[in-house]
């Protein structure tokens, strides 16, 4: 299986068959989360009277409740195109597959990364691509500063469409232009069908510029968005 090296705050598998094994999604607390996340485990009789359970046998089920955008999220065209897909018809191909991280972990609050700068970043961002921004906003997850984040500027959006991209992801939470009421970027992204994840993790922990990703959001039709576990394989 691997060496396992974990904490609260990451877990890496070393020498896996796959390769190299990162956790990208961050754990999620009931009752602790800024979206809706509420959690109830109850006797399995409760639930189910027809199941028999001995008195010193652990069997719970559990009931859940939350926002769609709770922790680790991957939101959907559906979220702002009436005729956009949802979490049940989003194409699986573009959400597992080769991505390419961006570290612009320099930006600070509200600066721009800008065309020029993704035009010029290396590795370059080829057709087909899974394009993860680094910008190390995980380090404020859930603290005062946690939006303090950098945007990504509407002319570097078309550009990456327009390359093809499958799909992108930041640590941060969001790379809307700040200050506007049609959500540029998001419009973007979504009319040429590219998801976008929020609020990953870890990402200063790959070691490599490319990498195989693996993006699994629940199939549920209607679903605007979804709290989503993600790995990436070194």
């Amino acid at each position: 299986m691997g060496t396992v090296e974990s904490s609260e705050e990451y877990r890496v598998i070393l020498n896996h068959p796959l390769g190299r094994i990162v956790e990208l999604s961050h754990a999620m607390v009931p009752g602790k989360e800024e979206f809706l996340l509420e959690m109830k485990l109850s006797p399995v009789e409760e639930i189910m009277p027809r199941i028999e359970r001995r008195s010193d046998v652990w069997y719970v089920l559990g009931e859940v409740r939350m926002s769609t955008h709770v922790g680790t999220h991957i939101e959907f065209p559906y979220h702002h195109r009436k005729d956009g897909k949802s979490a049940a018809e989003y194409p699986l191909e573009r959400l597992i597959g080769e991505a390419v991280l961006l570290d612009f972990s320099h930006k600070r609050k509200d600066e721009e990364i800008t065309l020029e700068e993704v035009r010029s970043v290396q590795p370059s961002v080829k057709s087909g691509d899974i394009v993860i921004v680094r910008t190390d906003m995980h380090k404020l997850w859930k603290t005062p500063r946690g939006h303090d984040r950098p945007v990504l500027s509407v002319a570097a959006t078309r550009h990456l469409v327009d390359l093809g991209i499958h799909c992108i992801g930041t640590d941060a939470t969001g790379l809307e232009i700040r200050g506007t009421n049609d959500q540029p970027v998001h419009q973007t992204l979504f009319a040429h069908n590219v998801a976008v994840i929020e609020s990953m993790t870890n990402l200063d922990l790959l070691t490599k510029p490319r990498f195989n990703i693996f993006i699994l959001p629940l199939r549920i039709p209607g679903m605007d968005s979804c709290p989503v576990r993600i790995i990436a394989c070194e």
